[in-house]
C-alpha cells in the first residue's frame, strides 16, 4: 500500500479508480485463529459502528452511500486469552475518544500544491473545502453518546493524535480551536464575497462542481452540483465538545504541506503572497513532486520557472504559517479553553520552551503520554528527541511497581502501578526521520522501533494510540516475556474514508486480564441527502459521499474486521 501518498505532500501513487471495489472487499485479510465473534453486542450500540456503517450503493462508478449492517465485535486474544464471565465480573476503569488526521483544511490558500495529486493523492480531495463542516458533525456525534458502548462511562477525555491543520496555517488553526471548543467561524480566506481556488478554476486536473465542464472528475462520474462552493463559505456554528479534549502533534502541524522543512522564503512568502498555481505542465507539476521528496531545496527555482500564468488571488494575512511555540500558546491561549484542560495538555510554559509533550490524567489510575513524534526538519515521518525518549522512560518507571531495564533485568518498586495509553501521531513503523533537530542538531534521535523496545519493558503500558497512516490498523506488540505486550492502535483520519474517530474502554476483567474495548464512530451526518441540500448537515453528509468517491481513495484504508470494534486482551500488571 501507498500510505504514503494520504500520509502527506510526498509520494508518488498510481491514480485509483473511485467505486472500483466493493465494501464487502475492504480489509487486508479475514480473521484467524486468534480472533473470536464476541459472545452478545454491548448494550449502548446507538451512533457507532456496531449498529450501522457506511456503505455503497450500486456496484460502480460514482456512488451514493446508505447505513449498512454494523460490524461484528471481535475478541483478540494474541496477548492474553480471553476468560468466559469476565464481562460479569469486569471493572470500568477509563472511557475516551481518538479523532486523528482531521486535516482542516484552507482550500484556496496560495501555498499549495493541488496540481501534483495525479501523482500524490493527498494534494488535491474533491471534498477538501467541507473538512470543517465535517468536523462539527463528528464533533456532535461524540456529543450525542452517553459513554462507551461496552459500560456507559461517560468519556474522560477526547484526544486529537495530529494533523489538526492542514498547512500550518493561522486561519486553519484558528477554525480548529472553534470547532472543538464551540463557536461561529467564517471557513473562509481570502476575498469575503467569492471563492478563489482551484475547484473554479476550469482546469481538468480538479473537479469543478458549479461548472458543465468535463474534468477528470466529471468523466468519474461526478456530479455538477451548482451553489456548492459559495455554500462552503457560509459560517458554521460549532456545540464544541463537551468532553476536555488533548491535542497532539501531527507533520501537518509543524511542516508545510506536513512534508517542506520550514524557512524556505518563496514558500513562507507565498502564504500571504496574490498568486496561485492552479495548473502547470504534467512535467513540470511532477518535477516539483519529485523535488520535494529528493531536494526540497530546488522547489523555489522550479516554481519560479514555471510557464503558466498563476492565478491573482486576494491575499489574506491569517493565512501565515504558524511556528510549533505559536500552535502551543493558540491552545494555551485562555479564549480557547472551551471544556479544557486550559492549554489542551500542553505545560503553562510550553508556548516558550516549545516542548510539545506532555503527560496527563485521563481517570484516576490510567495515565496519558502525549509524544511530539514531529521532526523540527520537515519530513512525512518522524522521531524522537533524546531528552523526549528519556523523559518517557522516566515517567514510566515512576509509575511502575515493577519493570525491566535495558539489560532486561527486573526491577521491583514499591509502589502501585498506573496504566498507561501512549498517543503520537506517528506509528511504529513511521519513525526513522533522523534528520537532526535544527533547534538541538546534537541530539540524538530514536526510531519506532526502539520506542517500541522501550515500552516493552513495562508491563503497566496499554497501548500505544495513534494515526498518521489514514488506516485502521490494531498490532499486538508482544515483549520477551506474556506480561511484557501491549497493543498498538491506529485508527483512520477524518478526512479520507472511512472518516472514522475511535471509541477505546479500558477495564480490569477481575481475572488477571485487562481489556482494551475499541469501537468506530462515524460522524453523525446523513448517509446520503440530495445534492442540493447545503444545510450544515448535508455539507457534512456530502463530505462523507464525496470522500468515499475520490479518484484517490484508497479502500485498504478501511482495515479489517480485526481492526474495527474490538477487545483486546491482554495480562494485568496488577495481577
Amino acid at each position: 500500500m501507498a500510505n504514503i501518498s494520504r500520509r502527506g505532500f510526498l509520494g508518488l501513487a498510481g491514480l485509483g479508480a473511485a467505486g472500483a471495489v466493493g465494501l464487502g472487499t475492504f480489509g487486508r485479510a479475514p480473521w484467524g485463529t486468534w480472533y473470536a465473534a464476541a459472545d452478545a453486542l454491548p448494550e449502548y450500540l446507538a451512533g457507532t459502528t456496531l449498529e450501522a456503517v457506511a456503505t455503497p450503493l450500486g456496484g460502480s462508478g460514482y456512488r451514493a452511500l446508505t447505513a449498512g449492517p454494523g460490524w461484528p465485535m471481535i475478541v483478540r486474544g494474541e496477548l492474553a486469552g480471553a476468560q468466559s464471565g469476565r464481562e460479569e465480573r469486569r471493572r470500568v476503569l477509563a472511557s475516551f475518544v481518538q479523532l486523528t488526521d482531521l486535516h482542516v483544511v484552507d482550500a484556496q490558500s496560495p501555498m499549495r500544491f493541488e496540481y501534483v495529486h495525479p501523482f500524490t493523492g493527498s494534494a488535491f480531495r474533491p471534498h477538501e473545502t467541507l473538512t470543517t463542516q465535517g468536523l462539527v458533525s463528528l464533533v456532535s456525534r461524540i456529543n450525542s453518546l452517553r459513554g462507551g458502548p461496552h459500560t456507559g462511562r461517560p468519556f474522560d477525555a477526547v484526544v486529537t493524535t495530529g494533523d489538526n491543520t492542514d498547512n500550518k496555517e493561522h486561519a486553519e488553526l484558528g477554525w480548529l480551536l472553534t470547532a472543538l471548543n464551540g463557536g461561529t467561524f467564517i471557513p473562509n480566506t481570502g476575498a469575503a464575497d467569492r471563492y478563489e481556488g482551484v475547484q473554479n478554476s476550469g482546469a481538468d486536473l480538479y473537479w469543478n462542481p458549479e461548472s458543465p465542464i468535463q474534468d477528470m472528475y466529471k468523466k468519474a462520474g461526478f456530479p455538477e452540483m451548482p451553489g456548492l462552493l459559495g455554500a462552503a463559505l457560509r459560517p458554521v456554528t460549532s456545540p464544541g465538545l463537551r468532553t476536555p479534549w488533548y491535542s497532539v502533534f501531527g507533520n501537518h502541524d509543524d511542516a508545510i504541506s506536513g512534508t517542506l522543512p520550514n524557512g524556505i522564503p518563496l514558500l513562507e512568502n507565498m502564504y500571504t503572497g496574490s498568486l496561485k498555481i492552479e495548473a502547470p505542465n504534467s512535467e513540470q507539476a511532477r518535477a516539483i513532486g519529485s523535488a520535494a521528496s529528493s531536494d526540497p531545496s530546488a522547489i523555489p527555482a522550479l516554481l519560479s520557472a514555471l510557464t503558466t500564468p498563476p492565478r491573482v488571488v486576494t491575499p489574506d494575512a491569517s493565512r501565515a504559517p504558524f511556528t510549533p511555540r505559536q500552535f502551543i500558546a493558540a491552545h494555551l491561549d485562555p479564549a480557547n479553553t472551551g471544556p479544557g484542560p486550559v492549554g489542551h495538555g500542553f505545560a503553562p510554559d510550553a508556548g516558550e520552551s516549545g516542548i510539545g509533550y506532555y503527560s496527563f490524567e485521563i481517570a484516576p489510575g490510567v495515565v496519558g503520554i502525549s509524544m511530539d513524534s514531529t521532526s523540527r526538519a520537515g519530513g512525512v515521518d518522524g522521531a524522537l528527541g533524546e531528552a523526549q525518549f528519556r523523559w518517557i522512560e522516566q515517567t514510566l518507571q515512576a509509575g511502575s511497581s515493577r519493570y525491566f531495564d535495558d539489560g532486561g533485568r527486573p526491577v521491583t518498586q514499591s509502589r502501585t502501578d498506573t496504566y498507561f495509553l501512549l498517543f503520537s501521531h506517528h506509528t511504529s513503523d513511521t519513525m526513522a526521520e533522523l534528520t537532526p533537530d535544527p533547534e538541538n542538531p546534537g541530539e540524538r534521535r530514536y526510531t519506532g522501533a526502539q520506542l517500541v523496545q522501550l515500552l516493552n519493558r513495562f508491563p503497566n503500558v496499554l497501548a500505544w494510540v495513534n494515526g498518521h497512516t489514514h488506516e485502521n490498523r490494531i498490532a499486538p506488540r508482544p515483549g520477551p516475556t506474556p506480561a511484557q505486550g501491549f497493543w498498538e492502535i491506529n485508527t483512520a483520519s477524518h478526512i479520507d474514508f472511512p472518516q472514522h474517530a475511535r471509541i477505546i474502554e479500558v477495564v480490569d476483567n477481575a481475572d488477571g486480564t485487562v481489556s482494551l474495548l475499541t469501537t468506530l464512530i462515524e460522524s453523525d451526518a446523513p448517509y446520503s441527502v440530495p445534492h442540493g441540500d447545503f444545510s450544515a448537515t448535508g455539507l457534512a453528509s456530502l463530505y462523507r459521499e464525496l470522500s468515499f468517491n475520490d479518484i484517490h481513495m484508497e479502500p485498504e484504508e478501511m482495515g479489517a474486521s480485526g481492526d474495527h470494534n474490538t477487545e483486546l486482551v491482554l495480562p494485568s500488571p496488577r495481577a
